[in-house]
């Protein structure tokens, strides 16, 4: 079983800017594919970013020179750096990892909430 715990949530006016964290256990994890996903209020979750074990990094259209993904694999730790923050970009946002062997794992998410 792989945990993951996010963190960095909040609310911030447009414009501004968020960092998240997402901690995780239960594995190797340079060798765990990570990414970003994220749940807007009345829509399904949708893709945020993401970057392989073999550090290939994918971003949504709407994360493209905004977002910025990365992460330290000596913290076991993935990062979402999200500037210039709009309304529509509220959302709950879930880390998942894949696993090779054992499949997929979401974390339990954090908050993001752009508002004046």
């Amino acid at each position: 079983q792989v945990q993951l715990v996010e963190s960095g949530g909040g609310l911030v006016q447009p414009g501004g800017s968020l960092r998240l964290s997402c901690a995780a256990s239960g594995s190797i994890f340079s060798r765990l594919a990570m990414g970003w996903f994220r749940r807007a209020p009345g829509k399904q979750r949708e893709f945020v970013a993401s970057m392989s074990s073999g550090l290939r990094i994918n971003y949504a259209d709407s994360s493209k020179g905004r977002f910025t993904i990365s992460r330290d694999n000596a913290k076991s730790t993935l990062y979402l750096q999200m500037d210039n923050l709009k309304p529509e970009d509220t959302a709950v946002y879930y880390c998942h990892a894949e696993d090779v062997t054992r499949g997929g794992f979401w974390g339990q998410g954090t908050q993001v909430t752009v508002s004046s």
